[in-house]
């Protein structure tokens, strides 16, 4: 009884620990990764035709010139054709909740020369010189009462090396959708209820600090897919171990 009671003791204190440490982080990370408010925000898609504002097709990203192929097909913005914050004509092979920040950290070959700089994670992310630091980096975004998450897919709008908006204090630039800063897919629109043009919080985020929700559960490129998937193969490969023969006395 009693070293159940010691078990029971050192679990609850390293359920506490656990907890200390993860409100640490997300304090420490809150600091390094403050909110930028305010910021004009527009919808965008994966399949979209140059229109009105936008002068640039999406059927290519700053990062995949096959976008719409790999994300399996065109991101139909129409509510009418969406359920559950994606297109019903198919599954997405990649996040539905994807984002654009004016920034690419490419250059034509390698990284751009202040890359190394002004990325906060460039180190820790960096996996040679033909691989963008920025892509698939998780992003909060806020409106009101309710938080959406989602992977930063896109260069743009508009600007692609305004590095002293996305990574410092700087405003985003004029431009000719009301200064926005920010573009959201259909499936960041939804879930936050946003009009074609509003107004929205930003800030990145470790992805240890992403809970789980619809932005969770789908993509080649997704996070928690690629970590969840990694978790189940080890979990088999254990079950698939022989257990140990006693030693023979």
């Amino acid at each position: 009884m009693k070293a159940i009671s010691i078990l029971l003791i050192c679990a609850l204190a390293a359920v506490i620990a656990g907890c200390l440490n993860t409100k640490h982080s997300a304090l420490a990370t809150g600091k390094r990764y403050p909110w930028k408010e305010n910021i004009v925000t527009t919808v965008f898609w994966i399949g979209e035709s140059p229109r009105g504002n936008n002068p640039v097709p999406n059927r290519v990203s700053s990062w995949d010139k096959d976008w719409s192929r790999s994300y399996g097909g065109f991101d139909d913005p129409n509510p009418a054709h969406r359920r559950n914050y994606i297109p019903v004509k198919f599954t997405p092979r990649q996040n539905p909740f994807y984002c654009a920040l004016p920034y690419n950290d490419k250059a034509a070959t390698g990284h751009r020369p202040e890359a190394t700089r002004v990325v906060p994670w460039f180190k820790e992310a960096y996996q040679g010189p033909g691989v963008s630091t920025c892509k698939d980096r998780w992003v909060a975004i806020r409106k009101g009462n309710r938080t959406a998450y989602a992977q930063w897919e896109d260069a743009g709008p508009f600007r692609t090396d305004h590095w002293q908006y996305v990574f410092g204090n700087e405003r985003p630039k004029p431009n000719l959708n009301k200064g926005t800063g920010l573009d959201v897919s259909p499936a960041v629109r939804d879930y936050l209820g946003l009009n074609e043009t509003d107004v929205t919080d930003w800030r990145f985020v470790e992805f240890s600090e992403v809970p789980r929700g619809p932005w969770s559960t789908l993509g080649e490129n997704n996070t928690f897919v690629t970590s969840d998937r990694k978790t189940a193969g080890e979990l088999a490969a254990v079950s698939e171990r022989p257990e140990g023969r006693a030693i023979a006395r």
